[in-house]
């Protein structure tokens, strides 16, 4: 471990690869659509979706080298850190969530009935510091997508909350719900209100301060701003079911002394 990078052994890659054949038997129960999307992402539209107002603090973006920088550096041996003039401008970023691809692959379209869709991406994140597996640059995120009806979506988060809550009582972690607050919504105006009355997100915490799963009420944020619609025209609304499959780790390290066939044994479900 190294400055919020981590390099996982044999023993910890079974318990990530265990974990998520459990998150993906969740998404299977909804017959959700396995899709997988590219590892960057446009920033016109990760702008459409107030990206850069909310989360300006967490972005790493993707940028080529500079012709004129290629040929300093090949005259040059000794290469600590490459200076902001020698990057071309840039048009992409890292993706710090994994569900953004799906509403974005799906604009434009118009959705006859309510849709699951799950996908595991690699995430990443500029944090003020790290912290061990409970806060990496780099981190893998399994989401559960419901988008439709309110109703669809406000079921599939109530009935994720409950296997959650099964999940980690099976494998022996104590969790708590706290809410949390989301900044697609204003924390000044009615719609902060409205977020204290019918909270938006959701964290399932271990050890009273790593959230290590989440449920995410969009209501018609994302349907708006990728122009998805129903039959009758109206724009869908969205919710997500998220696991941070690093930090079920960590937990799992924690509550079992780091004993590997102990938590192996215990994922057998």
């Amino acid at each position: 471990m190294d400055q919020g990078l981590a390099t996982f052994g044999e023993g910890a890659i079974k318990i990530v690869e265990q974990l998520d054949s459990i998150f993906l038997k969740l998404a299977r129960e909804v017959n959700a659509e396995y899709n997988v999307y590219p590892p960057l992402m446009k920033v016109q539209e990760l702008a459409r979706l107030d990206y850069f107002k909310n989360f300006p603090h967490l972005g790493l973006t993707v940028s080529q080298l500079s012709p004129e920088s290629c040929d300093c550096f090949t005259n040059d041996t000794s290469v600590d850190a490459i200076q902001s003039e020698y990057h071309l401008d840039s048009h992409y970023m890292l993706p710090s969530a994994a569900c953004y691809n799906i509403y974005l692959n799906m604009q434009g379209q118009v959705l006859p009935q309510t849709k699951y869709v799950t996908t595991i991406a690699r995430c990443y994140r500029n944090e003020n510091e790290y912290n061990e597996l409970k806060r990496l640059w780099s981190f893998q995120m399994r989401e559960i997508v419901c988008i439709g009806s309110t109703k669809d979506v406000q079921t599939h988060l109530k009935q994720h909350k409950t296997k959650i809550l099964s999940l980690a009582k099976q494998l022996g972690l104590q969790i708590e719900i706290q809410v949390a607050t989301d900044p697609f919504y204003d924390k000044d105006g009615s719609k902060a209100l409205l977020q204290r009355l019918d909270p938006v997100k959701e964290e399932f915490v271990y050890g009273g301060s790593v959230s290590i799963a989440s449920v995410n009420y969009h209501r018609n944020f994302f349907g708006e701003r990728c122009n998805i619609k129903d039959s009758s025209g109206n724009s869908v609304f969205s919710g997500c079911v998220a696991f941070g499959i690093e930090r079920w780790l960590h937990a799992l390290l924690e509550a079992y002394d780091q004993n590997i066939d102990v938590i192996l044994e215990k994922l057998k479900l």
